[in-house]
């Protein structure tokens, strides 16, 4: 089965600590070593271990897919040094993205087709947020939600959204994302899926608690069954 249920030291908002393309994972510094073998096995993915802005949320700070990585200002040089040695190694662009806003994951709902952005960027971080990503992006909102990271997490197989996305919303999701759309919760009712969930075209990672019926619902939108 393409899933990996799990926990990193008890904390099963994986989507937190994390995010991946179908190149690399990047994963907080605190993930243990015997986690990051099953993450790279599942997702058939490089995992590399860092912090941003000397924290482990990864996930929340970062966004991501196969063509670029965007950081947040607070990103310090030791932790840009280790990332910009893996931009050759993967082909990726790099993009510190100039913005008042620092949760980047949070924001930006993305894989390799297109991104969905959160209304709070200006159209000049829009821009920078498409050529950082090499995809074309809409602003949209997600259960009314303007953290659309927080609310959805899609691969180049499907998307998941928060269970209240209204059907205009999936419509526009659908458009840009290029992948079927479908709804949802994790670990036992929460609707912010992407505090939850980890996934590439490859397989998922899913918080510990998520329930047997929300990993069947999971799986079918993430077009794994």
């Amino acid at each position: 089965m393409q899933i990996l249920q799990t926990n990193f030291h008890g904390d099963h908002n994986l989507g937190l600590f994390g995010k991946t393309s179908d190149k690399v994972c990047i994963l907080g510094q605190f993930v243990p070593e015997k986690t990051v073998k099953q993450v790279e096995n599942l997702l058939k993915v490089s995992v590399v271990k860092t912090c941003i802005a000397n924290t482990d949320f990864a996930g929340i700070l970062c966004s991501m897919n196969s063509n670029g990585l965007l950081l947040p200002e607070i990103v310090n040089e030791r932790e840009l040094s280790r990332l910009n040695a893996i931009k050759k190694d993967f082909g990726l662009n790099i993009q510190v993205l100039e913005t008042n806003f620092t949760a980047l994951g949070n924001l930006v709902l993305c894989n390799d087709s297109g991104a969905v952005v959160s209304k709070e960027f200006t159209k000049k971080e829009k821009k920078k947020i498409e050529n950082c990503l090499g995809v074309c992006s809409e602003y949209a909102s997600v259960a009314g939600i303007a953290t659309v990271g927080s609310c959805g997490v899609a691969s180049n197989r499907g998307c998941l959204l928060h269970r209240d996305a209204s059907e205009e919303e999936i419509k526009i999701i659908e458009d840009v994302l290029k992948v079927p759309v479908d709804i949802g919760t994790a670990n036992f009712g929460s609707p912010f899926v992407g505090s939850s969930v980890i996934t590439n075209s490859n397989g998922a990672v899913i918080g510990e608690s998520t329930t047997g019926p929300e990993v069947t619902r999971i799986m079918e939108a993430l077009g794994f069954l």
